[in-house]
């Protein structure tokens, strides 16, 4: 990786771990912020990945492990509830680089793309409808709630991203670092016992 590159993927990893920002979003703003053209090369998300990882083991050592557990136990208790609509997690929270910042991202995969909005009325629970980009590419529907995680003592944004039952075969492919990119709520009880993703 060029010097520009790592230097633009250590702006980014500090706000991906300081503020809680998106990858996307974040190399964006890194490139703002040291004043490069919006045509700048960018780290891929792996150098991030890295850089991220490299900021938490300098910066965070002492809070962040605690920090993801809560993470961690809050998104198993939301996958249980959301059992149903076959919840898989993804993003920070799963790879293990989740800090106090960082929200939690589900996948639920149904075989109706309103019965996850529905289930959510069932329970009474407060959400916000959007629409975002998947993981292929594709636009999806996504319901944001905002859930206490007593452990932090704040509420978190739970992000439930919400696929076709048939989109579960493709997204369980492992990542260019050989990672899986997501798991399932038993997948999620192995990390919390000490597992790797």
């Amino acid at each position: 990786m060029d010097a520009l590159k790592e230097e633009l993927a250590a702006v980014a990893a500090r706000m991906v771990v300081e503020e809680g920002l998106e990858y996307g979003a974040a190399k964006r703003r890194a490139i703002k912020q040291m004043g490069l053209p919006a045509r700048t090369a960018l780290p891929d998300n792996t150098q991030l990945d890295t850089a991220v990882e490299e900021y938490i083991s300098i910066f965070c050592a002492d809070t962040q492990p605690a920090e993801l557990q809560a993470l961690r136990e809050l998104a198993v208790e939301w996958m249980e509830r959301l059992e149903q609509f076959r919840p898989h997690i993804g993003g920070a929270v799963w790879h293990g680089t989740a800090t106090r910042r960082s929200d939690i991202y589900l996948q639920l995969f149904c075989d109706d793309s309103k019965s996850a909005e529905i289930g959510l009325i069932d329970m009474q629970v407060r959400y916000e409808p959007r629409s975002v980009t998947g993981f292929h590419g594709e636009t999806v529907d996504a319901l944001s709630v905002q859930a206490y995680c007593a452990a932090l003592g704040e509420h978190v944004g739970l992000h439930l991203l919400v696929y076709d039952f048939d989109d579960l075969r493709g997204a369980l492919r492992a990542d260019a670092r050989g990672r899986r990119p997501r798991g399932d709520a038993t997948a999620l009880r192995g990390l919390l016992q000490g597992g790797a993703p």
